[in-house]
C-alpha cells in the first residue's frame, strides 16, 4: 500500500501509468468494447468490477492531460442511427473539470470506428472495465508532468 495514491489503482495500472510517456495513449473501456481485440498489440488491464468514472477519476489524480492538443481527452461518438442517452459524459466533464483548468472544453469525440482505429493503432495500454453504459469508452492522452 501506498499513502496518497487512490486505493482503485492497482500496482499493475500504476506500473502502467508510470511506463507512459508524453502523448502516449489510454483507453478506459466500458464492459462491450472489445479490449483483448483492439488492445492486442497493446496492454490489457482487466478492471471488470469497477465502472469507468470511479477509475478515470483516480487515474486524473497521478495522470496528466497532454497540453498540445485540443481534445486530449476523446469520447466514442454515438453512431447515427442509435437512439441512446449518454449520462455518464456529464460524470465524466465534472471529473475532467476537477483535474484539468480546460474541463470539458479540453473532451472531443471519435467515430466509432476511428476510435477502434485509434486504439489499434495508438493505444499503449486499454482498461476494460464492468461499466454497463453504453458509448461509456473514453481515450486519454497523457501530458507532461510538472511537479
Amino acid at each position: 500500500m501506498l499513502k496518497g495514491i487512490p486505493k482503485i489503482l492497482s500496482p499493475e495500472l500504476l506500473k502502467v501509468l508510470a511506463e507512459m510517456g508524453h502523448s502516449d495513449v489510454l483507453v478506459i473501456s466500458d464492459g462491450n468494447f472489445p479490449a483483448e481485440t483492439m488492445g492486442k498489440d497493446a496492454k490489457v488491464i482487466r478492471a471488470d468490477g469497477h465502472g469507468v468514472p470511479e477509475l478515470l477519476d483516480a487515474i486524473l489524480t497521478v495522470f496528466p492531460l497532454d497540453t498540445y492538443v485540443d481534445h486530449p481527452v476523446n469520447l466514442m461518438e454515438v453512431m447515427p442511427g442509435d437512439n441512446v442517452e449518454t449520462p455518464i459524459w456529464k460524470e465524466y466533464e465534472k471529473i475532467v473539470a476537477k483535474h484539468d483548468d480546460r474541463g470539458a472544453s479540453a473532451i472531443g469525440q471519435i467515430e466509432r470506428f476511428a476510435f477502434y482505429e485509434k486504439t489499434r493503432k495508438d493505444a499503449y495500454a486499454v482498461i476494460a472495465t464492468g461499466e454497463s453504459a453504453l458509448y461509456a469508452n473514453i481515450m486519454l492522452q497523457k501530458g507532461v508532468v510538472t511537479d
